[in-house]
């Protein structure tokens, strides 16, 4: 997610950062310690974690407390074979500031799905000036096109997920270039926005769902027209279920039995279940709301500011201005002399959830599965299935100082399951999870329920969820950079997360540790971890550093993995294994956008305890992977001006790459045009205002991606 790298977008647009006041250690304290204290996990663990590591993965799933001994006497692990490793087979692709998207020779791409096109017939093709009708817009593409999936759609119309020729694409809007949307850009009179302003932003966030087809070889087209195409939007209708469904803090006067509310916003990454539905994430939703200077006196005040949702603060692009109630929703101030229902008051407690979305059935409604806990959802992965055994996902908090999750789910998995009805059956009864990573190499996955001791201050385990991160600051999880997508190794399971950067404010010199050397972070850097057993609903598991992002020109004690000029990067964002064990990491980046645009990388990693202690500038130690070299990540994708590369997904057959370009020039103005992507990918003297949109990439000679 863009960080506001760029000043035009308006004052009121606000992405809260850093809101964690806890006492709680940083991740940097505990690599610091780790290394005073000697310990290190390569070719296996220290005594003392591995007294750790034996069958420790959950007996019960509702309430188990993270001290709890283990069912079983701990075996002495081992450290698993090293998985295959998929060759990759590109010539790597150069550092570019060009208006252009680049990819390695013998590879095409072709645009697919842009900002303004129509789903449907009866809307005109975008014509490039803003002057599309907000009603328009619940059929055509939104803006910031972001997280995603490919499901193969069969014949009958159910999934079918090994088809590649024809399937549905599940695409997040994430946010919107707001100057770009309306003919002359955003306006505002005497303080308030003009209606039809406002409902097309909201319009052009949310989700698509789209049919998809091969054309000629493996090219990709959307199939306009098809009845399993849809948008839902920021003013769409979405249920609520799991514990916090129904309570007193998400009665609203929209949904006044908390069963129901309006609209899914800053749709960020993404995550699928095994029955073939899509996980869509509620990343930076605090923002968006209206809060009174005078609306300070609450019950919630503490939750609230935790949150972002901050006294004062207008509410992104002032959506809660004009009249009427599909307005006054975006004001979360207290109005009402009522328990909730009679305002707006909890309204913010009904975003910031994972929703689930069947693209297969038109008319059903999505679902925010309160269990997976309420933050800044960055991604929700899941782990590789068994059956018999729960289901877990993984989750990020995408903000400075925020902390890592998963969940596990009370019922085991069976094949058999499918739809929405699988989703209430797993996604709705399960324990929340968040990490503690320790000085020793080791980690412990921390309950957040109420038969944890520490949360006995909280009423219920629906205030748990709706406060997942007071719950978290309350049982001390780890402080992390910017915790963003997660990826779970198809091979061997081990979990990957980037950490997207940090300030020098969090981290001056004066803070530099193992973990980030280098004053501030602005490079970025992947964690991995491997569960105990590899049981993915361990409590425990094993971790180091796979990659610290760098320019190739840093000395050693900076460029910590030696990244050379065909495979640095800066600022990981989006990360992605496909079926083939291949890692793509995106970035998003304003640390070294004077020399490239954002990217797209392709790694095979190792494993967990593949490296060694190394010593950063400074004489600062620090434990990581080992060093990948250009046969193990290279550069596969440059996008154009000030974008960001985000969202990716694959045919099943290896042959159809799928990635969003989101907000290219995105630090123009209308009278100054800083990108004219993607018409400039085909001529080089556009004038036409740039869009994101989605491209798919193809190898010419009709093989596999990347190896």
């Amino acid at each position: 997610m863009s960080k506001n790298r760029y000043a035009h977008k308006p004052e009121t647009y606000t992405e809260p950062d850093d809101d964690n006041p806890s006492s709680n250690l940083h991740f940097s304290d505990i690599l610091q310690a780790r290394v005073t204290r000697r310990q290190t996990v390569i070719g296996g663990l220290s005594a003392t974690t591995a007294a750790l590591f034996g069958s420790l993965s959950l007996s019960a799933c509702g309430g188990s407390s993270d001290n709890a001994p283990p069912a079983t006497t701990p075996a002495t692990p081992t450290t698993p074979p090293p998985a295959a490793k998929p060759a990759l087979n590109f010539t790597a692709v150069g550092h570019s500031l060009d208006d252009i998207v680049k990819v390695p020779a013998g590879y095409s791409i072709g645009v697919l799905y842009a900002l303004g096109d129509p789903q449907h017939f009866g809307d005109a093709s975008w014509a490039g000036g803003g002057s599309e009708t907000a009603e328009s817009y619940e059929r055509r593409a939104g803006d910031h096109h972001d997280g995603m999936r490919f499901f193969g759609l069969a014949d009958d119309g159910t999934y079918a997920a090994s088809r590649s020729d024809r399937g549905l694409l599940c695409l997040n809007h994430e946010n919107i270039t707001q100057v770009y949307l309306h003919p002359a850009g955003p306006t505002t009179v005497a303080g308030v926005r003009p209606a039809a302003e406002v409902d097309k932003e909201v319009n052009c966030h949310g989700v698509s769902v789209l049919e998809l087809k091969r054309t000629t070889g493996n090219a990709l087209q959307y199939v306009r027209g098809s009845a399993l195409n849809r948008r839902l939007t920021a003013a769409s209708r979405f249920a609520i279920e799991g514990p916090a469904a129904g309570t007193a803090r998400m009665k609203t006067l929209y949904s006044t039995d908390g069963s129901a509310t309006r609209g899914t916003v800053n749709n960020c990454a993404n995550g699928y279940t095994p029955w073939g539905t899509y996980l869509t994430c509620e990343e930076n939703w605090a923002g968006y709301f209206k809060r009174a200077t005078t609306d300070g006196a609450r019950t919630d005040t503490a939750s609230l500011d935790r949150y972002g949702v901050k006294t004062g603060q207008a509410g992104n692009y002032g959506w809660s201005t004009p009249t009427g109630d599909l307005y006054r929703r975006w004001d979360t101030s207290a109005t009402a002399a009522a328990d909730g229902a009679g305002d707006y008051r909890n309204v913010a407690n009904t975003f910031g959830w994972i929703v689930e979305i069947d693209p297969f059935d038109p008319a059903a409604m999505p679902v925010k599965r309160t269990a997976l806990g309420r933050f800044g959802h960055e991604g929700c992965q899941p782990a590789t299935p068994v059956e018999g055994q729960p289901l877990v996902f993984y989750m990020g908090d995408d903000s400075r100082n925020e902390y890592v999750y998963k969940f596990v789910s009370k019922a085991p998995w069976s094949a058999a399951d499918k739809g929405l009805a699988a989703g209430a059956k797993y996604l709705n009864e399960g324990t929340l999870f968040v990490a503690k990573f320790n000085a020793d190499g080791s980690g412990n996955w921390i309950a957040l329920d109420k038969s944890n001791p520490a949360l006995a201050s909280f009423a219920s385990n629906a205030d748990i969820l709706i406060d997942t991160r007071l719950a978290a600051d309350a049982v001390g999880a780890t402080k992390m950079d910017r915790p963003e997508w997660t990826a779970v190794h198809p091979v061997n399971g081990e979990v990957y997360l980037t950490l997207t950067n940090g300030t020098t404010a969090v981290r001056p010199q004066g803070a530099t540790d193992a973990a980030n050397p280098r004053p501030g972070n602005v490079n970025g850097h992947i964690v991995r971890w491997r569960e105990a057993n590899s049981r993915a609903d361990a409590t425990q598991f094993q971790w180091d550093v796979y990659l610290f992002g760098s320019p190739s020109a840093e000395a050693p004690g900076y460029n910590l993995s030696a990244l050379t000029d065909n495979n640095d990067f800066s600022s990981p964002d989006g990360l992605w294994f496909d079926s083939r064990g291949v890692l793509w990491i995106e970035t998003d980046d304003g640390a070294y956008t004077s020399t490239t645009n954002c990217m797209l990388l392709a790694a095979t990693p190792g494993q967990v305890g593949d490296g060694g202690t190394i010593t950063a500038g400074g004489g600062t130690q620090t434990f990581k992977g080992a060093n990948p070299g250009e046969q193990n990540l290279r550069r596969f994708l440059v996008g154009p001006k000030e974008c960001e590369l985000t969202g990716i997904a694959m045919t099943p057959d290896n042959k159809t790459l799928i990635v969003n370009i989101q907000h290219p020039g995105e630090g123009g103005t209308i009278s100054k045009l800083t990108s004219h992507w993607p018409e400039s990918q085909t001529n080089a003297g556009s004038t036409a205002r740039p869009r994101s949109a989605t491209i798919f990439i193809t190898k010419d000679d009709g093989g596999v991606i990347g190896v």
